[in-house]
């Protein structure tokens, strides 16, 4: 069956059913075939046991600690104040403004 695109637009459910039945539908623009409306075969959601057996390697050792990480998280981190004068957060150019202590 042969359609075009305003048909194709206005009546897809139709379409659709009838290409759920089996039948293949040609969309045409000015007459030249430009798409075409096919039913897509269900998938079997199951894939093979064993598919990729050989492809995949896990070191022994995955899980061991790594001492360089272990260091950064157990390390002990210098308590550092900083004045308002060398805080260094950034400041995207804005200066930042004077807080005024309270008595």
């Amino acid at each position: 069956m042969e359609v075009n695109i305003h048909e194709a637009k206005t009546q897809l459910s139709r379409l659709l059913k009838r290409v759920t039945a089996g039948e293949e539908i040609t969309i045409s623009r000015a007459g030249v075939p430009v798409a075409k409306l096919v039913a897509v075969e269900p998938t079997s959601g199951s894939r093979p046991m064993g598919m990729d057996a050989g492809k995949i390697w896990i070191a022994d050792d995955f899980d061991a600690p790594d001492p360089d990480l272990e260091a950064l998280f157990y390390a002990e981190i210098p308590d550092v104040s900083f004045s308002r004068k060398h805080d260094p957060r950034p400041t995207n150019g804005i200066p930042r403004k004077k807080v005024k202590k309270k008595a």
